[in-house]
C-alpha cells in the first residue's frame, strides 16, 4: 500500500518553508477536501500564494496539481469504504503464513516510520506533565485501546481516566477539563461524529488533544495538537488495529522510562495497597 499524503507530509513538515508549512496545515486541518479545491481556492484558505501551494505538492513529490488531487481522490474513496465493499479473500503467502500476518507485521512498521523521535518525546512530555490529567476514549472498534491505555497509565501516574459508558457522560467530563489537560483520541476510518463533536468541543475549552487515526485521518485531526497516522489497512473486510496497540504499548514504554522514578514508587504503594 502506498504512503498516504498524510504521511509524506509528517515526513517531510521539517524541511519545509513557513509557506509551506501553512499549506500543509490547511491540509491537515480539513483533510483531504481542502487539497481538493482549485489552486486558487487552496491558497486562498492558507492564505498563501498559488505557486507556495505548486512547490508544496512538488515537495511531496507530485509532478503536478492534477497528480497531487487524483491520489487525495483515491484515499477518500479508500477512507469511505465499507466492510462489505473491503471483503477480500485470505490468501497465503509463499512461507505458508496467513497474508494478514505479513500486512500487520508491515502496518508496525509502517506506523513507526511515520512517528519521529520528536514527535515520540512531545507526546511523552504531554503525559508526563504532573499538572495535566489524561483522559482517553476510542470508537467503536478502537476504544479497547484508549480503555487499556488508561490502565497502564493509572499505575505509571495519578489523574488518568478513560471516558466510557453514554456520549452524554463523555461530555459531562468537559466540565472538569482545563488547558494543561490532554484528550487522547483513538479514531479510525469510518469515523465516529460523536468523538468528534467531543473533540471540537474539547478544542474550544483549550483542551490539548492528541489523535491516534489511520493514514486517512479522522476529521478531529483539524482540532488535535498531535496526530499519529497509523496504518491499519489488511486483507480482510476489518481494519487492523494492532499497530496501534504496538504504538500505545511503545508510549506506555517510553513513558515509564520518563516517570521512572515516580512510578516505581507509586507502584510499590499500589501493590502494598493490594496486599491489604
Amino acid at each position: 500500500m502506498g504512503t498516504s499524503i498524510a504521511e509524506l507530509i509528517t515526513d517531510r513538515m521539517d524541511a519545509m518553508p513557513a509557506g509551506e508549512r501553512r499549506a500543509a496545515q490547511t491540509l491537515i486541518a480539513n483533510y483531504p477536501l481542502a487539497g481538493l479545491k482549485t489552486v486558487a481556492d487552496f491558497s486562498q484558505h492558507a492564505g498563501v500564494s498559488s505557486p507556495t501551494i505548486l512547490r508544496f505538492v512538488a515537495r511531496l513529490g507530485f509532478h503536478n496539481y492534477a497528480e497531487f488531487q487524483s491520489s487525495l481522490q483515491d484515499e477518500l474513496a479508500a477512507q469511505l469504504q465499507s466492510p462489505l465493499s473491503r471483503t477480500e479473500r485470505q490468501t497465503v503467502s509463499r512461507d505458508g503464513e496467513p497474508a494478514t500476518l505479513a500486512a500487520t507485521l508491515d502496518n508496525i512498521r509502517e506506523t513507526f516510520g511515520h512517528v519521529s523521535p520528536r514527535q515520540m518525546d512531545e507526546l511523552v512530555a504531554l503525559l508526563a506533565n504532573p499538572r495535566a490529567s489524561v483522559y482517553l476514549i476510542g470508537g467503536r472498534f478502537t476504544d479497547p485501546i484508549a480503555r487499556y491505555m488508561a490502565a497502564h497509565l493509572t499505575i505509571i501516574r495519578r489523574d488518568v481516566f478513560h471516558l466510557s459508558g453514554q456520549e452524554s457522560n463523555w461530555r459531562d467530563r468537559l466540565i472538569d477539563m482545563g488547558r494543561r489537560d490532554v484528550l487522547f483520541v483513538f479514531d479510525i476510518r469510518r469515523y465516529q461524529d460523536s468523538l468528534l463533536q467531543l473533540a471540537e468541543t474539547a478544542h474550544k475549552r483549550g483542551i490539548q488533544i492528541v489523535l491516534v487515526t489511520d493514514q486517512w485521518l479522522s476529521p478531529i485531526a483539524r482540532f488535535a495538537r498531535h496526530v499519529v497516522a497509523g496504518r491499519t489497512a489488511v486483507p480482510s473486510a476489518w481494519d487492523s488495529s494492532a499497530a496501534l496497540f504496538v504504538f500505545a504499548e511503545a508510549l506506555i514504554g517510553e513513558l515509564t522510562r520518563r516517570l521512572e522514578s515516580e512510578s516505581a514508587a507509586r507502584i510499590r504503594e499500589l501493590e502494598t495497597l493490594r496486599k491489604g
